[in-house]
């Protein structure tokens, strides 16, 4: 018997052995045992099987996110020095102003147009699924009405109202930070990305020694972020398995079952959309696509568990430009920017979820209001922070666009965690591609540094 036990003993030790050496220098396969391990500690002390009682489940699942709101903090604390820093050095590398003109045209319209393209497939297949029919509206209704309130008011506190055509002037020139020190301390990322473009644009229209003492002492400030990174990363592990047991935990998954057909639409549009992403990727640069997913798995695996594009902004950065070898004159310009108006996972969500509480509540919705979601989405979109949760804030101005009673927010609430972590995988990878995308219409292309594009993102 002792034999046996010792025998067992050794098996599990080598396979323990195994396991780390498998793992060890991987960090995508970290964070994949880290999702494993943290949904299925969540569901064991959760509501699902309830092994402690919910007051004692709590208390674990904040214990349990501690590593993971740590490493969200430490990360968020450098978002703002980088992204200044990042579009100056980007403008500036792109040399002179014609170009930049060039780019940042591209770019706008790209953006603009995936966004556009994003939310038609989302209320495409909404249409075509039809998931708010497989629940009963008046239970629905039932069920909402005492928690209305208590979102309505939720989302007044968040500001969440479209200005009128009298305000529109003046919401235009709060664009513009009047103190861009304000700005980054009240983490105004539009607003800090625009008056970094100012500056980068000033500094290329200088005389080059003038320009460089400063672009020298952005490039320490950039070296200093990303130091601070490389060491945070070495938490993303722990930090992924905290913040997805606390989730578990909270939820449990028969909330998610409950949802399911709701959930498997947003997830189907999502899939569509990250098709269309490596289409273009394919047909724009021949860059191979699983390629490209095997060199950017850990940014999106990282991007998924956190819920948050601004917090993986800088390993977004190290990974487009180390792996798929784009030139920081389009990666430091594209992904601060990217990261800040191109949501096209978000507008896919919100077209999604707009038709599925119509259809809950009964809302005859025709072609007019069909193309006032789209506008209104892709709007909304634009300057929205990249941080867990914002997407049902600007959610109900689509839903008021159109309306769609603002409280039936409260009937998708439980699941937007699941939904917000899937889109912000997708706006992540949408920011990569399109950083690809420019590299090779603005000449930064691979070939012009000697690379050929199925071997820029070998890993």
């Amino acid at each position: 018997m002792a034999l046996r036990a010792d025998q067992a003993s050794r098996a599990f030790i080598k396979l323990s052995l195994q396991l780390q050496g498998l793992i060890h220098g991987r960090l995508w396969l970290q964070v994949i045992v880290g999702m494993v391990a943290g949904i299925g500690v969540g569901t064991l002390i959760g509501p699902t099987v309830g092994l402690v009682n919910a007051k004692t489940a709590s208390i674990i699942g904040n214990w349990l996110a501690l590593p993971g709101q740590l490493f969200l903090l430490i990360v968020q604390m450098i978002v703002m020095p980088l992204v200044f820093a990042s579009v100056i050095r980007g403008l500036a590398a792109g040399g002179k102003g014609a170009q930049l003109r060039r780019m940042g045209g591209r770019i706008a319209a790209y953006f603009v147009a995936t966004s556009a393209t994003a939310i038609t497939i989302g209320l495409a297949v909404t249409l075509l699924i039809q998931p708010g029919r497989t629940l009963d509206s008046a239970l629905v209704k039932k069920a909402i009405g005492s928690g209305s309130g208590m979102v309505v008011t939720q989302l007044k506190n968040n500001n969440a109202t479209l200005p009128s055509f009298g305000e529109l002037p003046q919401k235009l020139l709060t664009v513009l930070p009047a103190n861009p020190l304000t700005s980054m301390v009240e983490g105004q990322m539009l607003q800090v990305i625009l008056f970094a473009i100012i500056v980068g644009a000033a500094l290329v229209s200088m005389v080059p020694a003038q320009a460089k003492p400063l672009l020298d002492l952005l490039g320490s400030l950039q070296e200093v972020c990303m130091t601070i990174v490389k060491v945070a990363m070495r938490l993303a592990p722990f930090a992924v398995f905290g913040l997805l047991a606390q989730l578990t935990t909270k939820i449990g998954l028969s909330m998610l079952l409950g949802m399911g057909v709701y959930v498997g639409t947003v997830l189907i549009g999502l899939a569509l959309l990250v098709c269309v992403y490596l289409t273009i990727l394919w047909v724009a640069t021949r860059t191979n696509p699983v390629r490209f997913l095997r060199a950017t798995r850990e940014v999106l695996l990282l991007a998924f568990s956190t819920s948050s594009s601004a917090a993986v902004m800088p390993l977004t950065l190290k990974t487009v430009e180390e792996k798929l070898n784009v030139k920081p004159a389009v990666s430091q310009f594209v992904i601060p920017l990217g990261t800040t108006i191109n949501m096209d996972g978000t507008a896919l969500y919100q077209g999604v979820a707009a038709i599925f509480l119509a259809q809950v509540f009964g809302v005859q919705l025709g072609v007019g209001a069909m193309l006032l979601i789209i506008i209104t989405a892709v709007g909304a979109s634009i300057g929205s922070p990249g941080t867990p949760g914002v997407g049902v804030v600007v959610l109900s101005l689509v839903l008021g666009s159109v309306g769609i009673p603002v409280a039936g927010i409260a009937l998708i609430m439980g699941v937007d965690r699941l939904l917000d972590m899937s889109r912000t995988a997708v706006n992540v990878m949408g920011d990569m591609v399109a950083s690809t995308v420019m590299a090779r219409w603005t000449g930064e292309s691979m070939e012009s540094i000697g690379i050929a594009p199925q071997a820029v993102v070998k890993t």
